[in-house]
């Protein structure tokens, strides 16, 4: 028991450098070649801090587990709407985004979630309709180059980052290992602990695996948003979002089959899909403040109380 708690701990921790590595160094690729902010967020960032959500489910559906698979993805979006938006919005204060996230992306942040409710209600996911979520990704990257065109930043505006190719190569391969490695233990360890406090997979999915696998879109939007770089902190959540429904859901199915109980589930996909709709009317009237920050996360703790039987 405790060695598993210890190996939890370690392999998320290996999990978070990981991705910390393969951000910084993606980062700094996508700067060198003066990609906005908000896109660089939304892609580059987004995918590097969903690469342990990505990793893990896709062990977990692996190996059977299509309740921490599925759970860790409902559970990462929970949290990086309501703890990960909720914290940048109270520590940021309020925060002015260049990007009209309404018009550009709101509709991109809601349709993945209306689409697992409709593909989740006969019970199962299934590799066609896994490959159907990998398509949605790829159409959202797909309209964020388009749209970045018109808004490419000129090296009159901004410098160019630096990089070195071969530093940048370890860099990311390190971080990559850390990050597949580092899932394969949490998913492992965390079955183990579910098993022994009688607790269900799907609430340490819910709960502890997606807490620490969102832990990089934490420490990359909360830094953003110190810097008051708004479109970086909110297209981190953004594309992270779309990332967790689409890539890593997509990718999930396409290795097994997913099967879940929708009734038992439905008070956190509800949750998910509220504060989704929410985004969507914060971004229409601009509520990026303290007040809209606390709101998200009360939403936060009545799921945490509900999941918990408070």
């Amino acid at each position: 028991m405790i060695v598993d708690i210890v190996i939890f701990i370690v392999a998320m921790g290996a999990l978070v450098k990981g991705a910390d590595f393969v951000i910084d160094e993606a980062e700094k690729i996508a700067k060198h070649f003066g990609i906005p902010s908000f896109v660089i967020g939304a892609t580059v960032v987004a995918l590097g801090t969903s690469l342990p959500e990505m990793v893990a489910s896709v062990i977990a559906s692996y190996k059977g587990h299509a309740d921490l698979a599925v759970s860790n993805v409902i559970g990462s979006n929970i949290i990086n709407l309501a703890l990960v938006l909720g914290v940048v919005f109270i520590i940021g204060k309020k925060l002015t985004p260049k990007r009209d996230i309404f018009k550009e992306d709101s509709a991109w942040a809601l349709f993945p979630v209306l689409a697992f409710l409709l593909m989740a209600y006969d019970g199962v996911i299934s590799r066609f309709e896994g490959v159907l979520f990998l398509f949605m990704m790829g159409a959202y990257l797909v309209f964020l180059k388009n749209n970045a065109m018109d808004k490419m930043v000129s090296d009159e505006e901004e410098e160019k980052e630096k990089f070195q190719t071969l530093r940048t190569l370890l860099f990311l391969t390190i971080g990559f290992v850390f990050v597949v490695v580092g899932a394969e233990f949490t998913v492992e360890s965390a079955s183990n602990i579910a098993r022994t406090f009688g607790v269900s997979e799907w609430i340490i999915g819910l709960l502890l695996v997606s807490f620490g696998t969102s832990l990089p879109e934490l420490v990359v939007s909360v830094q953003a948003a110190r810097r008051k770089d708004a479109d970086m902190a909110i297209g981190n959540v953004i594309g992270s979002n779309i990332a967790n429904f689409t890539v890593v859901l997509g990718a999930s199915a396409v290795v097994n089959p997913l099967t879940l109980v929708l009734k038992n589930s439905m008070f956190d996909i509800l949750a998910a899909l509220i504060l989704t709709v929410m985004l969507v009317f914060v971004a229409v009237d601009k509520l990026y403040n303290r007040s809209t920050g606390i709101v998200f996360l009360t939403i936060l703790a009545l799921v945490v109380a509900h999941s918990l039987g408070m």
